[in-house]
């Protein structure tokens, strides 16, 4: 079916064969031998076990050239899972921090964007286990390229670092007239996904599995029509839920939620976005009426100009009156 993906880490999407392929060209020596024993070193225990071997990864990225061949290759996977349009997330102080000029970065994510069939954006993210000062300076350092990014988001450790830490930074990003969303909910608890709301003033909540925990915040996220990028896959991954059986997906959905779904870092684990649908009504209760609403709101959630907006949907209605 016709859909949106919302919530991808580009640097999530970087292959184990293509992380070896890039070490290689660039030089950089891996602490594993073998593509096979890289995809062994996949077995995380929660979030920080998994950034741990995500900025690994991301070291063999130096070139402009390897940052559109990544983009590349999400998007010829993306489109293989007919995924429409896309907002990408990307992390420009992985790099920088690691001396790779900003320009590099968001030259190369965004030249493969254009190249692409995929209606593509971009979304800049703040790593928020670095102190704000850090995100207002990678703030400022990307106006010269406002023109290539249409939003600012918020990712990285959750636990210990609340969304108000980034007041001030978002109120500057929300002058500027950018998109903004932010991880919450995912490990941290339903308050996190209100300061997000209300101190960070987001326009969606990535992930925000955890809001169940509080009824006067579903009923909020419902009467709002408040999205979530909820990421299956990645919450089994990272044992959010055990098992994808145990997943909440249906129950919000039942709450009347703005739910999609999304792959996250597809890479690490463990599939594309189909992949995550799949393995979803695989173990869930869900039926082809759930189909149908989450593909919706894939597009609903998405910022798109209206006209753009209403032609998706119009692919997604003429997709399920053709399967009905």
């Amino acid at each position: 079916m016709p859909k949106a993906e919302l919530h991808i880490h580009i640097e999530g999407s970087l292959e184990p064969e293509l992380i070896f392929e890039l070490a290689q060209r660039n030089r950089v020596a891996l602490p594993y031998p073998s593509v096979e024993a890289l995809r062994e070193a996949y077995a995380f225990t929660d979030l920080q076990s998994f950034l741990d071997i995500y900025y690994a990864g991301a070291s063999v990225l130096l070139t402009e050239q390897d940052f559109y061949d990544m983009t590349a290759a999400y998007l010829r996977r993306a489109a293989a899972d007919n995924v429409r349009h896309t907002e990408i997330f990307f992390d420009p102080q992985t790099h920088t921090a690691r001396g790779i000029p900003f320009k590099t970065v968001i030259d190369g994510i965004w030249r493969a964007c254009q190249d692409s069939p995929v209606s593509a954006t971009l979304i800049m993210c703040f790593l928020r286990h670095l102190s704000e000062e850090e995100a207002i300076a990678t703030l400022e350092e990307s106006l010269p390229y406002r023109d290539k990014f249409i939003g600012v988001g918020l990712d990285s450790s959750e636990v210990g670092h609340p969304p108000e830490k980034f007041a001030r930074v978002f109120e500057r990003a929300r002058h500027l007239g950018l998109h903004l969303v932010a991880h919450a909910g995912e490990e941290g608890p339903p308050a996190y996904i209100e300061s997000a709301l209300d101190v960070l003033n987001v326009e969606r909540i990535d992930h925000g599995v955890r809001s169940l925990d509080s009824p006067t915040l579903v009923e909020r996220l419902a009467r709002e029509r408040m999205a979530l990028t909820v990421c299956p896959l990645s919450n089994i991954k990272l044992r959010v839920f055990d098992v994808m059986g145990s997943h909440n997906l249906r129950r919000l959905l039942d709450a009347g939620l703005a739910v999609t779904v999304n792959s996250d870092d597809p890479a690490y684990f463990g599939g594309y976005v189909n992949d995550n649908y799949l393995a979803a009504f695989d173990a869930l209760p869900l039926d082809i009426d759930h189909a149908r609403q989450l593909a919706r709101n894939s597009f609903e959630a998405a910022f798109l100009e209206p006209e753009q907006k209403r032609a998706f949907l119009a692919e997604v209605d003429a997709f399920f009156a053709d399967a009905a």
